[in-house]
């Protein structure tokens, strides 16, 4: 659904909105600039929330990092273990 609204441009995006978009088309390219900028500015947003937590919590992660790679690594040798015992000799074929 759409809806007509009046807004207020400075001089100069309307001289540019003049020279890409046709007369009947600025609505149209009006809404993909507007959906677009909200898209890349909500991408930077979410980078920059991602970054500063990640930087405000590296030294936990680190530590529980350091805790659990001992299991994990029990776990790989124990898997690693269990898949060669249930490999089938081969067998040589003459």
């Amino acid at each position: 659904m759409n809806r007509r609204i009046n807004i207020v441009l400075p001089e100069r995006t309307l001289t540019v909105l003049d020279r890409v978009a046709a007369r009947g088309l600025r609505s149209r390219f009006i809404d993909r600039a507007v959906m677009r900028l909200v898209e890349v500015e909500g991408r930077q947003n979410l980078r920059a929330r991602l970054k500063a937590e990640a930087l405000a919590n590296a030294e936990r992660d680190l530590t529980i990092a350091a805790e659990w790679f001992p299991l994990e690594d029990e776990a790989s040798r124990m898997s690693e273990e269990s898949r060669q015992e249930k490999k089938p000799a081969r067998t040589v074929r003459k």
